[in-house]
């Protein structure tokens, strides 16, 4: 192979290129979602309430409703938190904007606070520093599938009679102390979206270990405010009337969704184990590349694998990160960016927040690196990530 990069008209590594993430589907989802279509009921209905069923039981969650799409599982969370204008709400500097955006639709204030370095979790003394007496609710990010410190955050939420609200999108696996994410947070967020550890296309859920009338309420508000969806006004017990009794919004999960996610349950620890390995092989080959930083992963976790993320060292390079990310894409091999610090995107920066005030934070979102990780990923494939990557690193190093 040439010593020219692939960005520099030379041979990349790959000729076929590595995609960042492909959907583990085939012939079983492919039944599924013919089933429903045969079945003549498309929409919120027995698939849905059988996924909702499955999900408490690999939850642990006592409450669960499936939505579609994680972004309305943090609003609806906070919506029947109480969470409104003149309210404070205490977030990470590092997660996907979906995270602060539900939080301004409430009219309430997003309150940034900066991460962990080895983990880039919301960091607990950040959160107790930034606490008001407007403070109502703390937001936690599980980033990457690993549980953020819940040892602290936990007792600090019960301490100021806070709502503890977990964005679990990449951890739906994950697990603490060897308690299931969904079992212990009041509420739980999880994403289905195309790129998750399991798949609806698009889709989420709200899990809940506040009572019942908490998530009743949430179901009637996930849809229009009605008192009973379709399946239960048109299903097997007969036509039934519904009310109104609040102005809702439309949210709910449908069966097509469902089916397509219920067909991976069979071999989601299978594919959490595929991602393990894959993530010890990259750990193996990079932990000594003296360019890169690896996250850490606590003893008292079992991380989800969503995401493998790497942090350039600027010092070891005389290129900036985008420059790595083309050099990569040129070599054949997909990466992405989880994420931007949310203090360097505008629409915080007009909120007063500024990334200098979230070091840890804003350094990550300028030097971090998303490798390709899913479970149909060969050791092969692995091995070309960790080649194009060395190759980059050693031809940009200062």
């Amino acid at each position: 192979m040439s010593d020219r990069l692939g960005i520099d008209g030379g041979v990349p590594v790959r000729r076929q290129p590595l995609p960042f993430h492909r959907p583990d589907l085939g012939a079983a989802e492919e039944a599924a979602v013919l089933e429903v279509l045969r079945s003549g009921w498309l929409t919120r209905g027995p698939r849905t309430e059988e996924f909702e069923r499955r999900l408490r039981a690999l939850t642990g969650a006592p409450h669960l409703l499936a939505l579609n799409s994680c972004t309305a599982a943090l609003e609806l969370a906070l919506i029947v938190a109480g969470i409104g204008p003149g309210d404070e709400v205490v977030t990470t500097a590092m997660t996907f904007t979906a995270t602060a955006n539900v939080i301004l639709h409430r009219g309430a204030r997003p309150v940034l606070v900066d991460v962990e370095p080895d983990t880039l979790n919301i960091d607990p003394d950040a959160v107790a520093a930034a606490l008001t007496p407007r403070t109502r609710a703390l937001l936690a990010v599980d980033l990457a599938g690993h549980p953020a410190d819940y040892d602290r955050l936990l007792p600090l939420a019960r301490d100021h009679g806070l709502t503890l609200v977990e964005d679990a999108a990449h951890a739906l696996e994950a697990r603490h102390r060897d308690r299931p994410v969904g079992s212990f947070a009041d509420f739980t967020c999880f994403s289905f979206y195309a790129n998750k550890n399991l798949t609806t296309g698009e889709g989420g859920a709200l899990a809940s270990t506040s009572d019942a009338a908490v998530m009743e309420r949430a179901a009637v508000v996930s849809l229009h405010g009605m008192s009973r969806h379709a399946w239960m006004r048109f299903g097997s017990g007969g036509f039934r009337h519904y009310d109104v009794t609040e102005p809702g919004f439309k949210w709910n999960m449908f069966d097509l969704q469902a089916a397509l996610g219920l067909a991976q349950f069979e071999r989601l620890e299978a594919s959490l184990e595929r991602r393990e390995a894959l993530c010890r092989r990259y750990e193996v080959a990079l932990r000594d590349q003296p360019a890169l930083e690896l996250l850490a992963v606590r003893p008292e976790v079992r991380s989800a694998r969503h995401l493998f993320m790497v942090r350039l060292r600027p010092a070891a390079l005389r290129v900036d990160r985008d420059q790595i990310l083309e050099a990569l894409k040129a070599e054949g091999i997909g990466v992405a960016v989880h994420y931007r610090a949310l203090p360097q995107l505008t629409i915080f920066q007009s909120l007063g927040w500024r990334p200098e005030g979230f070091p840890h934070a804003s350094a990550a979102g300028d030097r971090l690196i998303s490798l390709p990780l899913f479970p149909t990923m060969t050791d092969r494939d692995a091995d070309d990530v960790v080649a194009a990557l060395g190759r980059v690193l050693a031809h940009y190093r200062a």
